[in-house]
Formats: C-alpha cells, structure tokens, sequence
C-alpha cells in the first residue's frame, strides 16, 4: 500500500512547495509552446504520409480537431507570458496541465494506433517512429513538471507497446521492446533531473533570502532598523532624480543630537543605544508616512521629506521634530536624560538638484543652528548661501595664506585682583588678507576647524606666542588656546610638549585652553591628551565653562587646573540675580574641585567689585586693558610695575 502512495505521489503536484511551483510555471511558460509546435508538425507529417491510404475519417478529421485544440492552448499560454504569476491559482493551473497532457497523450497515441493498420511498412515505420520521438520530445518539454512527464510516458508507451507486441512482426516487437528500454532509462532520467531541479531551486531560493537579508543589512541600520547612510543618499538621488523630471520638489534634513555624548558616557553604551532607538521612533512618529528617516551615523539622522514644503510648514515640522527630542528619555537603568536636537533642512529645488549640493547646503543650515540657535531647526536660505561662498572664499585665502606672515596675535592680561597684578596674558589670534583685509578670529578659526588648517595655524601662532613670553617676567603666564583637532591624538599632545621644550620657556608658565564643546568629542582620548600635557608641567583650563555640556561628572573625569567662565553670565550680572546664582554655583564647584576660576568679559568696575565680593579673583576683560601687541605688553608691565603693587588702573 505504501508502494503504491509513493507511486502515486510521483503523479501528484507538491503543493508544498510555493516557490517551486512557482519555478515550474515559468519552466513551462517557455517550453509548453515547443511541445505544441512538435506536436503540430510531427502529427502533420503522419497525416501527409498516410492520406489517400488511410480514410479521411482517420487522418485528417481527428486531427484537425487535436490541432485546433493544440492551438487554443498554445494561444492561452503565449497569453499568459505576458502576465505575472498568480501563486495562488498556480497549484490549479498545474494540475490542469497534468490532466490535459493525459488527455492529449492518450488521443494522439490513440491516433497513432489508428493510422498504424495502414500503410505499407514504411508508413507503419513512420508511425513507430512517429509515438517514440513525439513521447520523448515531449516528456523532455514537460520535464520541469515530473507529474505531466510520466503520465505522458505512462499513457504512451505501455498502451502502444502492448498493442504493438500483439502484432504478428517480431520486428515491430523489437521495436516496442527497445522503446520501453528507452522510456525507462528516459524516466529515470527524467526523476533525477526532477529531484535536482527541485534542490536547485531551493538553493537558488536560499540564496535569494540570504541576498535579501545581505542588501537589508547593508541598508538598514540594525540598531534602530532605519534605512542607514548608503539606503539614505540611494532614496535622495531616486528623490531628486524623480523632483528633476516632475518638476516639483522636497524637503532634505540633517539631525544632529545636542548632549547626546555626555549620556552616552556618562551612562554607558546601553544608555546611548536605548536613546538612539527612541529617538528613532519619535523622528518617525513625527513624519509618519510622510518623510524617510535615516540614521547617517553616530547621533547623526537624514530626513527626506517626500514634497515641497513651504517655509511656515516647514517651520512647524521642524518645531514638532525639535519638541519630540526635547522630551526626557528614559534610561534602561530607570534614570533619565534631557538632550535635544538642532535640525538643518535644505529644500529643492531652491538649493539645488543635486544630492550631494543638497546634503552639503542642510549640514551648512545645521552647522548655523547650532552654533546660533541650538536646540532649534534653520532651513537653508539664500542669506545663508551668501554666507557660505564667503566662507569658501574665506577658506581657500586661508589655504594660499603665509601664515608666518599674514597671521599674528595680541594679548590681553589676566589679573589677579587681590593684588592687582598681572599674572598672565591670553593670546588671541588676528589675521589680515592682503585680498580680504582684516578677518575676524570668530569667522575664520571655526573655518580653518572645519577644513582641517587649524593645526597649522596652531603650530605658526603657539611659536609666536612661546617666543613673546620669553621676554615677559617670570612671574607672566600664556594662555593659549587649542582646537579640537590640536588635542586630538597624543601624537598632537607630544607635538606640544616638544614645541614647548624647543622655545626654552619653562612648561609651568604655559596655560593651554581648550573649550569643552572640543573635550567631549572624545572625552577618553581628550583625558589621555591632558594628562601628557600635565605630565610636563603644562596647566590646563575649561574654556568657556558653563556653555555647553557642562557635568560635575567631565569636570571630575578631566584633568584640569582652571575653570574660565563665560562672558555670556557676566554682561548682566549687575542686574540678574540667575546670572549671579549660576556664577556664584560655578565659584563653589570650582573651590569644592580645587581648581582656579577666571572670569572673562568684565567691562565695569561696578561688574568687578561685584565678582570680587562674590569671591572671584581672577579676572579678564576691557575694564583691566583691551588686547595689545606684543610690544605694548613690554610697556604695559613696565607700566604696572611703577604703579601701587596694590591697586589695578581701570581703563574704559
């Protein structure tokens, strides 16, 4: 009984397999139209051979009837060519085609035996000829379909050949003896390919899926499962390819997280991972259907903003992506972190057709954010493009600059107001253009950052500014101020301290400043960096303190000698008690850590016998002296030195 099952099972569509079902459909699509044209042009041949020998009834009528048939098949299959497949009719359709195939098989083999009653013995030689080459031929046709191919054999050759045995030819009994040799070596053949077609299949589908999960994975970023930087510029040049040629436009966004490091480090990996997946859901819950969100990399995200929108919307898109990551996160640790975002939009085709000027114009718009409006989104104007080809002049006169020559400093004291003596002098970089003229440091050093020239303005100013404190007392500090590329690596630490050694001043008198928006880009490699520095002596001050990501935990982790406080808390500590609160909070930190405090941007007495009482001692700005050229630090300290070693000469 099971025998017979599993011969019956080779007769049967394997419905469980869609995918080669499928495979089957299209292997047919491409050679059940062989098997027709066979069919039509070896049974026309028998019938030539056969009229006027055998009736009319018998030659020509049946066979016009299984032609036209053969016709109406072949039409519909040549139809369906055209279409895609339907893989739920797909199971119906095959078995439609193994019960026709028996069908037809049957009646041209019953056609055949017909025919073979008349006729001399080259017409009856046809005949065998005939059914043995027109069954392989077609079972070869219908191969892909294991069931159709035996049942054609099946129906063929064992009718035939018993008929044929019967005969009282011992040679047309030989002839039927060797085509039952050959049809069984045939469907053996045929069950083999069978079972390596069914396998090759399911390899070619394997590796369809593992191509599938290949291209996923070199699309998708797998810890958000947003589209990742390649799926990102691939949409935006299908996106700007697509506005190009409709003529309309859409909407390109840079995202950049705003504290996003210090919780990172603060909190670990985990906690990092966690916000960048929430943060992934709210940009998405924010555009929904209408905008692509991409992660770029790091806290870096894209958006593609499917139409043109105009600029009051657009305001509100960015106010409500902006709002959603204000929200607190919440931390797999159960604590949680405030951040927020700064947003750069760039719209096409106002700024452009092309992706790359497209993503260059955001990341300006973003850039600008955060440097005047953090926490905010800025879409890209033509103001701001006027902005960024001064900017590229800018840079490209800083590329063919003479530094030695063009760049230079002036120095501005710090003093010591307990005493009223100068105890260092910060330099500060000035640059004139022979074709620009004067520019200002607040315009080209964060050019020279973003172009990667400021190690080499660095490196021109810091010998100036090592040779000018040779000749100032002992007593007179430099401090001097560095960029994130100048503590990037300790390779760049070692380049200090080798410069510093080279100038023959002594290491304690050289203070470097470095802001903390340039310590936390890194805050292992900036610890390794200060703590070379330190190693040979050099001081170390938080430049800017209290403007940007400020934590008790980068203060205590970084090796630091100074706090500086910002200017922005002092121009109206006169009049707002928040600024005196958050200045009297950071004189507390600062004593609590051991570490000396300068406060920077004084202009009044009225400012400094404010600070004074609140504890500051030392302090920097234009009510002590404006910054001055290296020669008039001579005269000032000559100055100061014949004045009341008590008492600090105010000057407006």
């Amino acid at each position: 009984m099971r025998r017979i099952l599993t011969i019956l099972d080779l007769f049967r569509v394997d419905t469980s397999n869609p995918d080669l079902m499928q495979a089957q459909m299209r292997a047919l699509h491409n050679h059940v139209p062989l098997l027709y044209l066979i069919l039509a042009i070896n049974s026309t041949a028998v019938a030539v051979t056969h009229l006027g020998v055998a009736p009319n009834w018998i030659t020509v009528y049946p066979l016009v009837g299984l032609l036209s048939v053969c016709a109406l098949r072949l039409g519909l299959w040549l139809r369906r060519r055209q279409r895609p497949l339907d893989a739920q009719a797909t199971p119906a359709k095959l078995r439609a085609t193994i019960a026709l195939a028996g069908l037809l098989a049957a009646s041209f083999m019953a056609w055949g035996v017909a025919l073979l009653r008349y006729g001399d013995a080259y017409a009856q030689a046809h005949v065998l000829f005939y059914v043995g080459n027109t069954m392989i031929a077609c079972a070869f046709c219908l191969a892909h379909l294991r069931a159709a191919s035996l049942l054609v054999m099946a129906i063929v050759v064992v009718p035939f050949c018993l008929y044929v045995g019967y005969l009282d030819n011992h040679v047309m009994r030989a002839i039927a003896l060797n085509l039952l040799v050959v049809s069984g070596a045939l469907a053996f053949v045929l069950l083999t390919y069978h079972r390596d077609f069914t396998r090759l299949i399911g390899q070619q589908v394997e590796l369809e899926r593992l191509s599938r999960d290949n291209l996923r994975l070199a699309n998708i970023d797998t810890l958000t499962g947003l589209p990742n930087r390649r799926s990102f510029f691939t949409s935006l040049e299908a996106a700007t390819q697509a506005a190009e040629a409709r003529g309309d436009g859409f909407v390109v966004g840079l995202v950049d997280l705003d504290g996003f490091k210090p919780v990172n480090d603060a909190h670990g990996h985990g906690a990092g991972d966690a916000v960048l997946q929430e943060t992934a859901g709210r940009l998405q819950a924010v555009l929904g259907d209408s905008g692509v969100v991409a992660r770029l990399g790091g806290d870096e995200f894209g958006l593609i903003l499917s139409s043109a929108h105009g600029a009051t919307a657009l305001a509100k898109t960015g106010e409500a992506l902006c709002g959603a990551l204000a929200a607190p996160f919440r931390l797999p640790n159960g604590g949680s972190a405030q951040i927020a975002a700064s947003i750069g939009f760039a719209s096409c085709p106002e700024a452009g057709y092309k992706s790359a000027i497209l993503v260059e114009r955001a990341d300006y718009a973003l850039y600008y954010a955060k440097a005047n409006s953090r926490g905010s989104a800025v879409l890209f104007t033509e103001e701001h493009e006027r902005l960024l080809r001064t900017q590229s002049v800018i840079e490209q006169a800083l590329r063919h600059a003479d530094l030695a020559r063009e760049m230079s400093l002036v120095y501005q004291p710090i003093v010591d107001v307990r005493s009223g003596r100068t105890i260092a002098f910060e330099a500060l970089a000035r640059w004139k253009s022979p074709e620009l003229g004067q520019i200002s440091p607040a315009v080209f050093v964060p050019i020279a950052e973003r172009s990667g020239l400021i190690t080499r303005i660095t490196a021109v100013l810091f010998g100036q500014a090592l040779a000018a404190a040779r000749a100032w007392p002992d007593s007179i500090a430099l401090s001097f101020n560095l960029s994130m590329a100048d503590i990037a690596s300790p390779q760049a630490a070692a380049n200090i301290v080798a410069t510093v050694k080279a100038s023959g001043l002594a290491p304690g008198r050289v203070v470097l400043e470095a802001t903390e928006t340039a310590l936390i880009q890194d805050v292992d490699q900036a610890q390794k960096v200060l703590r070379t520095l330190r190693a040979n002596g050099i001081a170390i001050a938080l430049d800017d303190f209290g403007t940007g990501y400020s934590s008790l935990s980068y203060v205590h982790r970084l090796p630091l000698d100074k706090l500086k406080i910002d200017r922005s808390f002092i121009s109206e500590i006169t009049t707002d008690p928040a600024s005196r609160d958050i200045v009297t909070s950071i004189l507390a930190l600062a004593r609590n850590l051991k570490l000396c405090c300068v406060v920077e941007g004084i202009e009044t007495a009225e400012q400094a016998r404010l600070l004074e009482s609140l504890g500051c001692v030392q302090m920097q700005g234009y009510h002590f002296h404006r910054p001055m050229g290296f020669s008039d630090t001579l005269d000032y300290l000559d100055a100061e030195v014949a004045r009341a070693p008590h008492r600090v000469q105010a000057v407006a």
